[in-house]
């Protein structure tokens, strides 16, 4: 069963516990997921099978949607609700219009440094392992991609402080709880992430999700490989197919005539399997096989 499964995870469970339970259920150990959820975030998870496993490198890149939860006028050292208080500031009122001029101006490409709260690695450690020590770092800031975000809910003022929900799609790597920090500087105000649910992950979404307790039960629906590769041009090129199972180079050409452009990376499939990955090695100026799959 090389297969892929979207799992709608729930609060108080690390990704790591919804791996397990799965590896319990499917009686297998080779189970991986892509894109990490803090324990207290739900959502989407996607939950690679055996040889679906090998997809994880792949899967890293696809874009997120999530729906989050922004509590401005209290700031936490680990930047969501789960944290000890760090900074106070009352918070009368903030106009509707400065809070959607705000987020809008987060759009496009966006410098952000990662929080100390984090499983980044820094000479070889953690930074929460850091940060649990009480070990400050510099840490480089990162530029991440956002790609729309929009407020959902009016502006709420309960306990001198103002809440609202908005949905964000951003690029791998960004973390919505420095976002969150982000925009309440933005606002003259500290600020965390109260909750967050991920909404989507490539081309799966929560429509496509199930819950553990139901797949525990047997009902579930599953995908396979090529489901999660919809992010990437394909084709079934019979000439490619084999080249493909021999692992050899493909030139450029051949590849910029079959999808009319110069791609970073393709598949190859044939009918409803997944033959190889390739992807654009620029130096040597060909295509090179990142993944073979054997048939």
């Amino acid at each position: 069963m090389d297969k892929i499964l979207i799992v709608d995870k729930e609060k108080n469970m690390t990704s790591h516990d919804v791996v397990n339970k799965i590896r319990r259920i499917f009686k297998t150990k080779r189970v991986g997921h892509t894109g990490t959820l803090d324990p207290n975030a739900t959502g989407v998870l996607v939950v690679c099978l055996n040889e679906a496993t090998k997809l994880v490198q792949f899967l890293e890149y696809d874009k997120k949607s999530y729906l989050c939860r922004i509590c401005v006028g209290v700031s936490t050292e680990t930047e969501d609700a789960d944290g000890e208080v760090v900074e106070e500031k009352k918070v009368d009122y903030i106009e509707s219009e400065l809070i959607d001029s705000v987020l809008k101006s987060f759009e496009g490409d966006y410098e952000q440094y990662p929080p100390m709260y984090s499983a980044i690695k820094v000479n070889g450690k953690r930074l929460y392992e850091y940060a649990r020590k009480g070990e400050k770092l510099e840490v480089e800031p990162r530029i991440v991609k956002i790609f729309n975000i929009h407020r959902l809910t009016e502006v709420i003022v309960e306990d001198n402080k103002v809440k609202f929900d908005f949905i964000v799609t951003v690029s791998k790597g960004t973390y919505i709880r420095t976002l969150c920090v982000d925009i309440g500087k933005k606002l003259g105000y500290p600020a965390h992430m109260s909750e967050l649910r991920r909404l989507s992950v490539g081309s799966f979404s929560l429509v496509d999700s199930n819950k553990l307790e139901d797949i525990e039960n047997g009902k579930y629906k599953l995908f396979n490989m090529l489901d999660g590769l919809k992010q990437y041009p394909m084709t079934d090129d019979s000439e490619l197919i084999k080249k493909a199972s021999n692992g050899m180079k493909v030139s450029i050409d051949v590849v910029t005539n079959i999808f009319n452009k110069q791609v970073n990376k393709f598949v190859i499939k044939n009918n409803d399997s997944l033959i190889a990955i390739y992807e654009l090695d620029v130096t040597e100026k060909f295509y090179r096989a990142a993944r073979v799959w054997e048939q």
